[in-house]
């Protein structure tokens, strides 16, 4: 049982599930901001644009019960908009990513040690 929890804890504390874990709590944020934008400018407009249509209010009753096709078109748009502006977020981040990676590092000078065995070897050739 010691083992596990020691093995628990290593995996707990490593980076990636630290790095994970952020990420969820920021891409929960992130969803809320981008639905309240779907939900309180984008899909009103596009309503105003088709004559007044709010898309959430949409439904067709069968019998006893009523089926609200609005809301799932709704939540349609809302990925929609999520997964393009993710895809937007990554594509820029992959360019950078490139720019950083096409840059060469900056050489760096000689430590006295290298210079000192570099006249030492240049030395002894002659």
């Amino acid at each position: 049982m010691k083992n596990f929890i020691a093995e628990f804890k290593a995996f707990a504390i490593k980076g990636n599930v630290i790095d994970l874990a952020v990420a969820v709590v920021v891409g929960a944020a992130f969803g809320k901001i981008v639905s309240s934008l779907v939900e309180n400018i984008i899909m009103p407009s596009v309503g105003i644009l088709l004559g007044g249509i709010n898309f959430t209010s949409l439904s067709l009753k069968v019998g006893s019960s009523v089926i609200t096709y609005g809301v799932f078109l709704q939540n349609v748009f809302d990925f929609s908009i999520i997964a393009f502006v993710i895809f937007l977020v990554v594509r820029v981040i992959g360019r950078l990513q490139k720019k950083d990676a096409a840059a060469p590092a900056p050489a760096k000078e000689p430590s006295a040690e290298v210079k000192l065995l570099t006249e030492i070897r240049d030395s002894l050739r002659k």
